[in-house]
C-alpha cells in the first residue's frame, strides 16, 4: 500500500533554443586590400527575467586580420559588440512553483563569423552568427507515492560453521611469541 507526500524540487519548467545571425560593419585605418582571418573570442553573457520573457545581456570581441597596400602589410583591427537578445519562452506546465525562478543560458554554438567581405567605401562587412540555449528552472512541488511497507532485511550467512571455528582453535600456538624468540636469538637463553 502507498500513500503520497508532496516534496518541493528544482525542475526545468521552460527551455528553448535561438539562433541569430547578425550583420556589422566596422572601418580600419587603412583601406584593406584583403580579409585574411577573423576571430570572434571573449565571449560573455548573462540572463535575466523581464516581464514573461528572458533577456540576455552578452558581449564579445570582433577580431579581423586584413592585409593593404597591394597586399604588402597586414593589420588586425578590433571590434566589441554588445548584444541584447529576447526569448519568448513558454513554461512547460503551470504547476505550482514555490519561489523565484533561476535562469540558466548556454551558447550551443559560439559566436562565428560566417561571411566577411570589403566594401566600396573600404569598410569590412561581415555577419557574426550564434545558437544560444535557455532554460527556466524553478522549485516545483510535487506528489510522489511513498511505499509504506519496508523491505525486508537479507540473512546474511557466513562461511564459518562451528567445525571450522573448532580447527582454528585447533591450530593456534599459545606459546607462539616465546618460541619465535627462542628460534631467533638462541645464544641468549
Amino acid at each position: 500500500m502507498s500513500s503520497y507526500k508532496e516534496i518541493v524540487t528544482k525542475a526545468v519548467i521552460g527551455k528553448g533554443k535561438k539562433y541569430f545571425k547578425n550583420n556589422y560593419t566596422i572601418k580600419s585605418e587603412t583601406t584593406p586590400s584583403t580579409v585574411l582571418g577573423c576571430w570572434v573570442i571573449n565571449h560573455k553573457f548573462k540572463g535575466y527575467k523581464t516581464g514573461d520573457k528572458i533577456g540576455v545581456d552578452g558581449s564579445y570581441d570582433v577580431n579581423i586580420w586584413y592585409s593593404y597596400e597591394g597586399d604588402s602589410k597586414t593589420a588586425v583591427v578590433n571590434k566589441k559588440i554588445d548584444y541584447n537578445d529576447v526569448f519568448n519562452l513558454k513554461l512547460k506546465d503551470s504547476g505550482d512553483y514555490v519561489s523565484d525562478t533561476d535562469i540558466i543560458v548556454r551558447t550551443l554554438s559560439q559566436p562565428n563569423c560566417t561571411k566577411v567581405n570589403i566594401t566600396d567605401d573600404g569598410s569590412i562587412n561581415f555577419d557574426i552568427e550564434k545558437e544560444l540555449g535557455v532554460e527556466i528552472v524553478g522549485e516545483k512541488k510535487m506528489k510522489i507515492a511513498i511505499e509504506d511497507d519496508e523491505e525486508p532485511w537479507d540473512i546474511i550467512d557466513d562461511d564459518v560453521d562451528d567445525d571450522v571455528l573448532k580447527e582454528i582453535d585447533a591450530s593456534v600456538e599459545p606459546n607462539y611469541i616465546e618460541t619465535k624468540e627462542i628460534e631467533e636469538n638462541p645464544s641468549e637463553n
